[in-house]
């Protein structure tokens, strides 16, 4: 029997959605489709800052536009935060993750420092326990990091690990890849008054959901390595990677909501079809 293929797409709720998004989403749903296999819509609003409830229903609108519709309920992962607690308190049984108490200043300053390369590896070690009982006296502000060196004897080499990629990293990157823990460092899975960050999030509910399929942009492959690992440490399946192609603007640059790349909602104003769009990004 063929193994079921499902695969999803998972915006955040930060802005309204422009090209690089729908191209996302139509290249994720074809492919539920031509396999027949299930799409499915995940709300990624952890960020309680950024997420508004306006987004969330703008990115409906916008999907509905495109045409795509997605299989059972949307899952928005502010209403399973248990999960990722769970997940969580298994990692810090298993003396896996540690609270850094660094600031974001003292980060960035770190990886400045950095040798060439590795500018996104951040790595450090918990504090002595009198330390960091001080810290927390003091109610500092902390997050809980991965520590690598703990997965490292909890695993062994890290780079034993891999992940199969069916499309492609930003230099060509294909088949089964080895991990690079490096590219990622020691990353944050939690913050004291978040209960958990992305790449612990995702990794729970990809597992959880049943997905087969990861296909998102090629500006995440990097993030692969580290979910990776986090997958071989709780006991997760491996998903199949699928990563794409960046859309890019007539300036070069890739579409991105911080550079307040023109919306979905703008060219749908401006007589723009779906038929126009997929024209015009070759879908």
């Amino acid at each position: 029997m063929q193994a079921p293929f499902v695969t999803r797409f998972a915006p955040s709720p930060t802005g309204r959605l422009h090209r690089g998004h729908a191209y996302s989403a139509m290249q994720a749903f074809q492919a539920a489709k031509a396999a027949g296999g299930r799409f499915l819509l995940r709300i990624e609003d952890i960020d309680v800052t950024r997420c508004r409830p306006e987004f969330e229903a703008a990115i409906l609108e916008d999907l509905a536009w495109l045409g795509l519709s997605w299989d059972g309920p949307v899952r928005r992962q502010s209403e399973h935060l248990a999960d990722y607690e769970a997940a969580l308190a298994q990692l810090r049984r298993e003396g896996l993750v540690y609270r850094c108490f660094h600031t974001r200043k003292e980060v960035a300053q770190a990886m400045a420092s950095a040798p060439h390369g590795a500018m996104e590896s951040f790595r450090s070690k918990p504090l002595p326990t009198a330390e960091e009982a001080r810290r927390l006296a003091r109610d500092e502000p902390f997050a809980w990091r991965l520590s690598l060196d703990a997965a490292e004897v909890r695993l062994g080499q890290l780079n034993r690990l891999a992940f199969h990629e069916e499309g492609a990293g930003p230099a060509g990157e294909t088949g089964d890849i080895q991990v690079r823990p490096d590219l990622g460092g020691d990353v944050i899975l939690a913050r004291k008054d978040v209960g958990v960050a992305y790449h612990l999030a995702v990794v729970v509910d990809d597992a959880l959901q049943g997905v087969t399929h990861v296909i998102r942009g090629c500006d995440l492959f990097e993030a692969t390595h580290v979910q990776r690992v986090l997958q071989a440490l709780l006991g997760l399946p491996a998903p199949i990677y699928r990563h794409h192609r960046l859309l890019v603007g007539p300036d070069g640059k890739r579409y991105a909501k911080r550079d307040r790349a023109e919306t979905l909602h703008a060219l749908r104003e401006a007589g723009v079809s779906p038929q126009d769009l997929r024209q015009e990004m070759g879908i």
